[in-house]
């Protein structure tokens, strides 16, 4: 199998489909060839016996050109289709666990790039492979007549199809260096700027966001208009090759007319297979990359399922940073402790890291560098781990059902009393039996807070985690939702806010800018216990 994945039965039917690809384009080349042969034969006004073979051929061939070309493209279509079915679900698998890639990243590496390998196959593979045997069956032809003609085809075929496609490869990946960290990272902020496009407003972030979006993606046009020059030169040169190539071969292919004719015109027809070569060549360069992405995903052990159970509950971060490929640190150098019942506020402008920072404490994510430690042990080690540290995070997912089936996802065994004291907790004034509507879309921006923000209170973790939980709401409303929501919250409690005057009474607030935390702070104690 391999870390592909591919079988030998795969190999085998892609094989298949390369035979019939070249079956298609020999039976191209051979009509072409024969028609010629047939309109210049005729012209000497031969017997019509003569020419009944050819007149067979020519209807014959078109026949198989035709059949020939759908089975190939029903063969490779459908072993690069359910070879890539089982890919996606292989990498979306070996995705999920771990949190080891932000959004935009996954995003890429899930569709993008398993996309790219199918390209890899059915436009550069396989059209290579039926190029190869297409060019060695015409070169082979030629030589019966005209060794000279013979030598002159197989260089041009060489030219146009190895040398001109590799320099071709060598200016696409020159131009794009440094294409597939900005596409990463478009990737990620297109997921930002839809996702977290309510934060982005409240925070004033939206339009210094887009703008940045807009200049990764002039930076990738401007790289492309650059390769496409040098490109659309190098594809002229081909061409150029061709039709030297051609009349090469006619000059030197010293035989009968209809013959030479023939010759010259099945040069020309196999140039046709060849020279597609040069614009999928553009395409190497991100394939490749794409699957190097892919195979790191792939070859990526899978983080073992834990058996510990917690004992106190005390939480702590060591020296933990986070980086993902192509894109400065989200999180550097954090130190932070959080024994049981502590309270830490989070500040920091969008993008400073904060979202990053609570995805490390739920186990989302995973630090690239340092430790996130629960009772002195990773969190890798533990089992049913939501169940001990969970909270409302900013781009929570409402499901399409009723108010009741998503709070019960918190706590499935609730009753309607629990349900609706959650509820109330999080000023959520709807019905248990109220549709959600996809995503949460036939709820209010408010509403779809107050209900992430019910499912929390319910599941009432012993460390609760809150991203902006309510952000989006009237201030004054925000702020009693909010108090009697730290209110009923008995144990640890880390919230992420803009504003400060939320964190009145905890006991420690820290501050993060560009993924680096500021000195800590004490925020006054709390009146009393939690």
């Amino acid at each position: 199998m391999g870390v592909w994945g591919s079988s030998p039965k795969d190999v085998f039917r892609l094989l298949r489909a390369a035979l019939l690809g070249a079956g298609a384009e020999l039976a191209a080349l051979a009509l072409m060839a024969t028609a010629a042969w047939l309109l210049l034969r005729a012209a000497e006004q031969p017997p019509l016996g003569a020419l009944t073979v050819a007149i067979v051929g020519v209807r014959t061939l078109a026949l198989l050109r035709g059949g020939l070309r759908y089975a190939e493209r029903l063969a490779g279509h459908e072993v690069v289709l359910r070879w890539l079915g089982s890919l996606r679900t292989r990498v979306y698998q070996a995705l999920v666990p771990g949190g080891r890639f932000s959004g935009g990243d996954l995003v890429t590496r899930l569709v993008s790039d398993v996309d790219s390998l199918q390209d890899a196959v059915l436009r550069w593979l396989l059209p290579a492979g039926v190029a190869g045997l297409v060019g060695t069956t015409a070169v082979g032809v030629t030589a019966t007549a005209s060794a000279p003609a013979a030598a002159v085809l197989a260089g041009g075929l060489l030219v146009a199809g190895v040398l001109v496609p590799w320099l071709v490869v060598r200016v696409t990946r020159q131009a794009a260096a440094g294409d597939a960290a900005n596409r990463t990272e478009l990737a990620e902020r297109a997921v930002e700027l839809v996702t977290g496009r309510r934060e982005l407003v409240a925070a004033g972030a939206l339009d210094d966001h887009r703008d940045q979006a807009t200049a990764v993606v002039d930076e990738i046009a401007a790289n492309d208009r650059n390769a496409s020059v040098r490109t659309a030169a190098l594809t002229a040169a081909g061409t150029l090759v061709h039709l030297i190539t051609t009349v090469a071969v006619a000059v030197l292919c010293h035989a009968s007319a209809p013959w030479t004719a023939a010759l010259a015109l099945a040069a020309l027809t196999s140039f046709e297979v060849v020279l597609p070569l040069i614009g999928a060549a553009r395409r190497v360069p991100e394939i490749q990359a794409s699957a190097a992405r892919v195979k790191a995903v792939l070859e990526t052990p899978a983080p073992t399922q834990g058996t510990r159970r917690v004992q106190n509950g005390h939480l702590k971060l060591e020296n933990a940073g986070v980086r993902h490929p192509g894109r400065a640190p989200a999180l550097q150098r954090i130190d932070l402790d959080l024994p049981p019942g502590k309270r830490v506020g989070i500040l920091g402008p969008s993008g400073a890291g904060k979202t990053t920072l609570l995805r490390l404490l739920l186990g989302s994510e995973t630090p690239t560098d340092g430790q996130v430690l629960l009772d002195g042990c990773p969190l890798t080690e533990y089992a049913d781990l939501s169940k001990i540290i969970s909270g409302a995070e900013a781009d929570a997912h409402v499901f399409h059902t009723t108010v009741r089936e998503n709070l019960l996802l918190a706590k499935p065994d609730a009753t309607d009393d629990e349900l609706t004291e959650a509820c109330a907790t999080a000023g959520l004034d709807l019905g248990l039996d109220r549709e959600t509507g996809p995503d949460g879309d036939a709820l209010s921006g408010g509403q779809r807070q107050r209900l992430i923000l019910a499912r929390a209170v319910l599941a009432a973790p012993e460390v609760l985690v809150l991203d902006e939980p309510v952000e989006g709401l009237d201030p004054a409303h925000g702020d009693a939702v909010l108090a009697k929501v730290l209110a009923k919250a008995k144990g640890t409690v880390v919230l992420v806010t803009h504003r400060p005057e939320h964190l009145a009474g905890f006991d420690e607030v820290l501050t993060l800018e560009d993924g680096r935390a500021r000195p800590a702070s004490a925020a006054g104690r709390r009146p009393g216990p939690p």
